[in-house]
């Protein structure tokens, strides 16, 4: 697949998941790293959002135990949350 498709269809899927909290989180954590990440990394966020919003948001904000094959440093960069705007 073409990268500036997938990266169409990833940042689509980003900000579609359901819920505008979930949408956020994961939405917003792909508009301020994905232009930046490798395959490898665009493979691991392709293969989170097969996961459960819940158990995604739960995992980033520590709530849940993430698993081993979450853990690392994608998933540290989305526990930042430095990414999700929050209104004043």
């Amino acid at each position: 697949m073409d990268h500036a498709i997938r990266l169409k269809r990833l940042k689509f899927r980003s900000w579609h998941r359901g819920t505008k909290e979930a949408d956020l989180m994961i939405g917003g954590f792909f508009d301020a790293h994905g232009a930046g990440w490798t395959p490898d990394q665009l493979d691991w966020f392709e293969a989170l959002l097969e996961e459960q919003d819940v158990d995604i948001m739960g995992w980033a904000i520590g709530s849940l135990p993430c698993p081993p094959e979450w853990d690392g440093p994608m998933m540290e960069a989305m526990r930042s949350l430095s990414y999700v705007p929050v209104p004043r």
